[in-house]
């Protein structure tokens, strides 16, 4: 693997940038492997690093049946924060968030990681509350956290409409937080694990995963069937249709979740804005743009592009809060697949077929936990056990009530 550093920039720029090298491989799948991560998207990708990194597992392959990060992973809205309530949660999503912030040199490839930090809105006197003990929560965790009053948020964000029909009345404020870019990630993992070894196997849809005395033995795919000692199901909305072929069922929902972006402004907003309340929320990425996103589509279903109404109420909210913005643009609107739990939080370990492993569960929080979550479940694979991590994110949970309650940290998507 060709190292990215200035000098390489120079060498190249001489030569026309004509000696690249590709970013990774497209190989044939092999009939065998010690270890297949069906979903090539980030949560799989980083999975597929760490085993190789960390753990030291040689045949390893990614197979996706579409384009390698072409599912939520590109469509998401980008944002990376760890302040959750819950202990268990809010020490998985710090992990996620110190990874984040060593990602790039780690991968030798700048993900474009920014920590403008992130503001949560309270409109409420039960919001104030709720933020005040999530803050709480946060720092006795050691998570960087504070309470902003409505004075403080006109001072880092002078444009901003504080008396709308949902008054702003302070808000919440984490500032390592912030964004990345989501087509970075999946490429830096990509190319980090292809030069350990790792075969990433596009347009290779699992049909059928085959066990034998209670064990799995390998996937069938539209290229064949692949033997492996280990399988690994980390396809975030459509985890469900693959568990159903494994024997089992998932307490889990599927809903579109949706997502706009406009025209390019110059930079005038230098955090993350979010509020449950309204079901809202706003970044500037680097090109300008103005990516906006809200709550997911109360039908659930495997469609990529939502509701109108949907929309039409996130813009009018953001309009509300940001008056400055009424007459920008949108250029495009996506939607992705979320996997909705009961307790809004994921299922990360094993299942009820030994050699098989799960990662799902997200719901609307699963980009800014990728190489936290990729960490965790690469662990688990190679000891066969969970990590202390991701121990309470078992699928037994459901069945013996210990129950992990995020809905008031993960209310609105983000």
């Amino acid at each position: 693997m060709q190292r990215f550093s200035i000098w390489s920039l120079i060498r190249n720029a001489v030569g026309h940038h004509e000696g690249w090298q590709r970013q990774w491989r497209s190989p044939d799948p092999r009939r065998e492997y010690d270890v297949v991560v069906v979903g090539g998207g980030g949560h799989g990708l980083a999975t597929a690093y760490y085993l190789a990194k960390e753990h030291g597992v040689g045949r390893i392959a990614v197979l996706e049946r579409g384009w390698l990060g072409g599912g939520n992973t590109a469509r998401n809205t980008t944002i990376v924060r760890s302040n959750y309530l819950w202990d268990e949660a809010t020490r998985l999503y710090e992990h996620a968030m110190k990874l984040w912030e060593c990602l790039s040199r780690d991968l030798n490839y700048n993900v474009m990681f920014s920590q403008r930090g992130v503001m949560n809105l309270g409109h409420t006197l039960q919001d104030m509350r709720d933020i005040e003990r999530r803050v709480t929560a946060n720092q006795l965790n050691g998570i960087d956290a504070e309470v902003l009053s409505p004075a403080r948020i006109k001072t880092m964000i002078p444009f901003i409409n504080l008396d709308t029909r949902y008054p702003v009345l302070g808000a919440s404020f984490q500032p390592r937080a912030g964004v990345a870019r989501h087509d970075a990630v999946a490429w830096g993992f990509a190319r980090a694990a292809d030069a350990l070894g790792v075969d990433i196997v596009q347009h290779c849809e699992v049909q059928g995963i085959r066990r034998e005395n209670g064990s799995v033995t390998g996937v069938d795919t539209t290229r064949g069937f692949i033997r492996a000692k280990k399988v690994a199901l980390v396809a975030a909305g459509h985890s469900s249709v693959l568990a159903d072929m494994a024997g089992f069922r998932l307490p889990l929902e599927s809903h579109p979740l949706q997502a706009l972006v406009s025209e390019p402004l110059k930079p005038v907003l230098h955090t993350v804005v979010m509020s449950n309340a309204i079901h809202a929320y706003i970044s500037q990425s680097d090109k300008g743009d103005l990516v906006i996103g809200a709550g997911i589509d109360a039908y659930t279903g495997y469609g990529q592009r939502g509701s109108f109404p949907v929309i039409e109420s996130t813009l009018q909210a953001i309009v509300e809060l940001f008056p400055v913005f009424s007459r920008v643009r949108m250029n495009r609107q996506w939607g992705g697949i979320v996997d909705v739990s009961p307790d809004a939080c994921p299922i990360i370990g094993l299942t009820p077929v030994r050699g098989l492993y799960i990662n799902c569960g997200w719901g609307t929080g699963g980009f800014k936990a990728t190489p936290g979550s990729g960490w965790v479940l690469a662990h688990t694979i190679a000891q066969d056990r969970p990590h202390a991590l991701n121990a309470a994110f078992s699928l037994e949970r459901f069945s013996s009530g210990r129950l992990i309650d995020e809905h008031g940290a993960a209310a609105v998507a983000h």
